[in-house]
């Protein structure tokens, strides 16, 4: 590529998922249906945990902050591309789309280490009940969760301080939706083996430690179930680890196949629809899966629903 041709930038165009017309408006029917159905999951389990006294527990405490952080991320995307879909400019300043990616990858990271505090608040509450609400007390879950957070922000800040030194790209259309950092350093101009790098590095170092943080907890909690002598008891403990464990198939799953592998490997269409899939689908699944498979939830949401609305049989 010639020096010529390369330049710093002040905006940006994000192609977005598809420039075929026909599919424009189902799409952003589609889309809007599934961010409406995020936005009131998500906002409505962190109603629900706060007002039902019979949720203040470390593992509601815990889950209402997995609902803001899906609530958060999403929010961060969605708005806009609901806005790119229809609208013919698809314009996104330089500003914006640094603190679009910024924000957007310190609540993924967040959310990778919030599942595994979550093994954890399991493996405690299963394998030490009676030690459960000891160990697992209000500011060690205050401590757990600000190392999410504050752990996310530093990834990001990483990836974000390397980004912000390539001096010019090579054109300013992004072949995404969003922001995101693979597209993003497909463009530019100058070496950026060092941040293709990093991104491959962070991404790994986490996924391997939270994976042997879950892995561990999920096997212990496995040795203490095949011990118990009550079936109802194993079936109990079952099923308060299989809606959790749900989430973090589906979460990290997508979080290997986009960011765990080589650079040279990424297909942008393959990683587009993972993408979608993680970033619009799963926060909204994630209240589904937890509310409908959760007595204690549903009991909840009945008790502030009220037995006269409609859709009481939801959640019986």
């Amino acid at each position: 590529m010639k020096e010529e041709n390369c330049t710093s930038m002040t905006e940006f165009i994000l192609l977005g998922l598809t420039d075929v017309p026909e599919l424009k408006v189902f799409l952003f029917l589609l889309f809007l249906l599934i961010y409406g159905v995020t936005v009131l999951g998500n906002l409505g389990m962190i109603a629900v945990i706060q007002v039902s006294s019979q949720l203040h527990t470390p593992m509601y405490f815990f889950l209402s902050h997995l609902s803001f952080v899906d609530f958060c991320y999403s929010t961060i995307i969605v708005p806009k591309m609901l806005s790119n879909i229809l609208n013919r400019d698809k314009i996104i300043s330089f500003l914006g789309c640094t603190v679009q990616f910024y924000l957007f990858c310190s609540f993924a990271i967040t959310e990778v280490f919030l599942l595994a505090v979550m093994a954890y608040d399991r493996f405690v509450a299963i394998c030490n009940p009676l030690l459960y609400m000891v160990t697992m007390s209000q500011d060690l879950c205050m401590e757990l969760v600000s190392c999410c957070y504050f752990w996310g922000m530093v990834c990001s800040l990483i990836h974000l301080c390397l980004a912000l030194e390539i001096p010019s790209y090579r054109s300013n259309v992004i072949n995404h939706f969003f922001c995101d950092l693979p597209p993003l350093l497909s463009l530019a101009c100058s070496d950026v083996s060092v941040n293709e790098l990093m991104v491959f590095i962070v991404a790994t170092v986490n996924e391997i430690i939270t994976i042997v943080i879950i892995f561990t907890s999920y096997l212990l909690i496995l040795i203490t179930i095949l011990r118990m002598h009550s079936a109802e008891g194993r079936h109990k403990a079952f099923s308060t680890c299989a809606s959790h464990l749900t989430a973090i198939l589906v979460f990290h799953g997508t979080i290997l196949f986009i960011y765990c592998r080589p650079s040279s490997g990424n297909s942008v269409d393959t990683d587009k629809v993972a993408t979608v899939f993680y970033i619009i689908v799963i926060p909204m699944l994630n209240p589904l899966i937890y509310s409908l498979r959760n007595k204690d939830v549903k009991a909840a949401l009945k008790k502030v629903l009220g037995s006269r609305l409609p859709f009481k049989k939801l959640f019986s």
